[in-house]
């Protein structure tokens, strides 16, 4: 990627469990390259630049590029994003799988969280480690202009989605007690899964918008009876009917990223995400961009 290509990037996704199959199967478009940065918190995960047609994107797989080999608490989200920043990103779509604790969702279904509750204990959460600098407001964790988007193109899929869910981002790596769902299920949870913070509380000290586009994959811990299958996980916590939604879902997943690319190359930013620093740089604490 040229020093011009990675101040010139606009739009990024983020992929989440089962992107690698996305990756291997080349469905996403023409891979034009493929690179790891070394920033100051180490270096990212590699970053493949793509072509379809006339859009051209980021994508990047937290978990991997050939199979689940970096679970989530041990994801450099810090690198990742300052990378993407490098690379000129100013809106980040992430793609999760997480589980259900609300049962007016169904695996398979299509999801835009608007709100997250951080159940991580050992994650660095902050580009600012040691200043006075990172009280940001989170009213809108995720950027409401993406969200809009994806709740046009899912309507118009006519497939099963929900606009509006509480995701709640557990530790991990292990999965959830059935008495953790319950508390979670109290606290307003509608989804449970490990990945999205601190992806976006750093994403928005970034000032790039941020916006998760999930799919369910399976009943949380106790939600649903399903007995211990040998050697499974996820899979094991599915009926085959779910199973097959699932699956259907991952592979529905390139037709509605383009459509997303689609409307937002055409939407200049309107949302507040950009400014999420306006009091540090006011004060003269942080730089203007491109200072």
């Amino acid at each position: 990627m040229s020093e011009s290509e990675k101040n010139s990037m606009p739009i990024a996704v983020i992929g989440g469990s089962g992107a690698y199959h996305l990756l291997a199967d080349q469905v996403l478009g023409k891979e034009k390259q493929c690179l790891s940065l070394d920033t100051p918190y180490g270096a990212s995960a590699p970053i493949h630049h793509f072509i379809s047609d006339d859009l051209e994107f980021l994508f990047l797989s937290r978990h991997g590029e050939t199979d689940y080999s970096l679970t989530a608490p041990f994801v450099n989200y810090r690198a990742n994003i300052h990378a993407l920043k490098e690379c000129g990103v100013r809106r980040i779509i992430a793609w999760s799988g997480p589980g259900i604790i609300n049962t007016a969702f169904k695996p398979g279904d299509f999801v835009v969280p608007h709100d997250i509750i951080d159940e991580t204990r050992n994650r660095a959460t902050t580009f600012f480690d040691n200043t006075g600098v990172g009280f940001i407001r989170q009213s809108q964790p995720f950027c409401p202009q993406i969200a809009h988007t994806l709740h046009d193109v899912l309507h118009d899929s006519g497939l099963p989605h929900h606009e509006q869910a509480v995701y709640a981002c557990t530790e991990g790596p292990r999965l959830e007690t059935p008495a953790e769902i319950r508390k979670l299920r109290i606290l307003g949870a509608d989804l449970v899964g490990m990945t999205l913070a601190p992806e976006a509380f750093l994403a928005r000290e970034k000032e790039i918008c941020y916006t998760p586009f999930c799919y369910l994959t399976n009943y949380a811990e106790g939600v649903k009876p399903r007995e211990f299958k040998k050697g499974e996980l996820f899979e094991g916590m599915q009926t085959e009917e779910e199973k097959k939604q699932v699956d259907a879902s991952i592979q529905k997943f390139p037709a509605l990223i383009r459509a997303v690319f689609e409307s937002l190359k055409e939407e200049e930013r309107t949302c507040d995400c950009s400014e999420a620093l306006r009091r540090y740089k006011n004060k003269g604490f942080l730089p203007e961009d491109g200072e």
